[in-house]
């Protein structure tokens, strides 16, 4: 590897041990470079940090879909590869808590950052899109923009209630079955 993607190692490690309070000389010496080599790849440290954390979770996403992937029959109706994928997202969570610690942090230092925030913005939608590739068990490039803009909202806002859930209270869970089960409810409910 060379320094540019030493840095972002580096960066990745530092943002999982010691989130945004990492310091540039922290990222030096994960990363093995020098402090100039900051400046000379990335511009600043706060656009590797933001480098880093996405390149962590699209590290996450690649992980879950492996895992959701091996985890799921093919024949499976899609009330159990919600219910098995959820199950996956809850797993991975507890496994990389400190990758979710520090999203948390830099979602709010978004609103003083224009730039973090613009870069949350623009991976939202392929977020979203991964999640209903996940939850559909289909390749990421055959998932449509319709597809997208009608499920990918609320699994994002599912996953994201949860991880936020899981941050507060590590012992909490809520199955997928029962998510399934709610919703259910929910739709046939009829008024008096």
């Amino acid at each position: 590897m060379g320094h540019r993607e030493d840095l972002l190692e580096g960066a990745k490690r530092c943002l999982l041990e010691k989130g945004w309070r990492a310091t540039a000389r922290d990222i030096v010496a994960a990363s093995g470079t020098n402090l100039a080599s900051i400046g000379y790849h990335y511009g600043s440290k706060d656009t590797l940090m933001r480098e880093a954390l996405f390149s962590a979770m699209g590290d996450w996403g690649d992980e879950m879909q492996r895992i959701t992937e091996s985890a799921i029959s093919s024949t499976a109706s899609p009330a159990e590869r919600f219910e098995t994928a959820w199950s996956v997202l809850s797993d991975l969570f507890d496994k990389h808590r400190t990758l979710w610690a520090a999203n948390f942090e830099a979602v709010q230092r978004s609103d003083s950052d224009p730039q973090l925030r613009s870069a949350f913005v623009a991976a939202e939608r392929e977020a979203q899109a991964g999640l209903v590739a996940l939850f559909h068990g289909v390749p990421d490039a055959e998932v449509s923009q319709e597809d997208t803009a009608r499920y990918g909202p609320l699994y994002h806002l599912l996953v994201s209630g949860m991880v936020a859930q899981k941050t507060l209270n590590p012992d909490s869970q809520v199955s997928g079955e029962n998510l399934i089960e709610a919703m259910r409810l929910i739709t046939d409910r009829r008024k008096p």
